[in-house]
């Protein structure tokens, strides 16, 4: 993966903690953002259409909601499918 996956996360967040743990299973490096940082969850609303957390930016493609929704195209995107 040439580019580093963003992902954007809030404190207290299980489902940003299962994600964060899953990419670092995988060593994927990614950048991370807290959307309770002023201009954050405003600036993930108008790239992707969202801004609750966890959204996961992986090549090229927004992913969001609970972990277990964005497990299965993570796999695939990881995969290279």
């Amino acid at each position: 993966m040439s580019d580093p996956v963003l992902l954007y996360t809030s404190p207290g967040c299980p489902d940003c903690a299962a994600v964060r743990r899953y990419l670092k299973e995988h060593d994927v490096a990614y950048e991370e953002r807290d959307v309770t940082a002023p201009g954050v969850a405003e600036e993930a609303k108008s790239r992707y259409g969202v801004r609750v957390a966890p959204i996961t930016v992986i090549a090229g493609e927004a992913l969001w909601g609970t972990f277990a929704h964005q497990k299965p195209r993570l796999d695939e995107l990881l995969a290279g499918t």
